[in-house]
């Protein structure tokens, strides 16, 4: 994997994982079970229903029809899913686009469109060419929608990173957060700690007043309650990005 960071609109800097060929491999095979178990049924219906036995017209026209999920199974798992089909979801993979804004059905389309380029022209050697010698481990449909691949596990503790627990119907209290960066909320929760661990009221007091002024903001809780709120918020904001 390669490390990316994304700077979204909210010009919040996240750091992302890129994913290369293995997952990405794993997830397409997982994809392919699915489509093949599909077609698999389709087929035994129709051979034990027997309505095409004097129609061969009509046959090859209900094939087609039912082989259109199959066509389009990406596409619409993509759009329906957020970058993900089920494949994706099983290996924590998804499609988001490189720029931090939200992916829209266009760039999942332009990515789909290139597959037949990517997957299905020379047994798959452009997509596995151009994912292996790209700096951000992009297929040519990536490349052209302005996409990338990335992953969505957190393999460290939540503890070791900038990351809060949050309740799930929590209210955030200062918006004007999201004028920090991922560097910015690391400091103020290495600082965080160590004036708590240590009972360093000044160096808290001092981490406080320095925030409030970065964030331009006011507020009467206790500098402890105050610099949890804002680790807290930023996480909040950024995981609705």
């Amino acid at each position: 994997m390669t490390n990316l960071a994304i700077n979204t609109a909210q010009n919040v800097n996240i750091a992302y994982k890129t994913v290369g060929l293995g997952e990405r491999i794993v997830a397409f095979l997982i994809d392919g079970i699915i489509l093949l178990t599909y077609l698999g049924i389709i087929e035994s219906i129709m051979e034990i229903s027997n309505i095409f036995s004097s129609d061969r017209w009509t046959e090859i026209g209900f094939y087609s029809l039912f082989a259109l999920p199959a066509l389009t199974y990406s596409l619409y798992c993509n759009i329906l899913f957020d970058g993900r089909t089920v494949g994706k979801i099983i290996m924590k993979i998804k499609v988001v686009r490189e720029d931090g804004k939200p992916t829209a059905w266009n760039h999942y389309l332009v990515r789909w469109l290139l597959r037949f380029i990517d997957i299905w022209m020379f047994f798959s050697a452009i997509g596995v060419l151009s994912i292996m010698f790209s700096d951000k481990k992009q297929r040519v449909g990536d490349a052209a929608a302005g996409t990338i691949v990335i992953s969505t596990k957190n393999s460290q503790k939540i503890s070791s990173t900038i990351l809060e627990e949050l309740d799930e119907d929590y209210t955030p209290v200062f918006s004007s957060v999201i004028q920090l960066t991922d560097k910015d909320v690391n400091i103020i929760k290495e600082v965080y700690q160590i004036a708590i661990k240590s009972a360093d009221f000044r160096t808290l007091s001092m981490l406080r007043a320095k925030v409030s002024e970065t964030i331009q903001t006011n507020s009467e809780l206790y500098d402890k309650q105050f610099i949890e709120t804002v680790l807290k918020d930023y996480n909040y904001y950024t995981q609705q990005m």
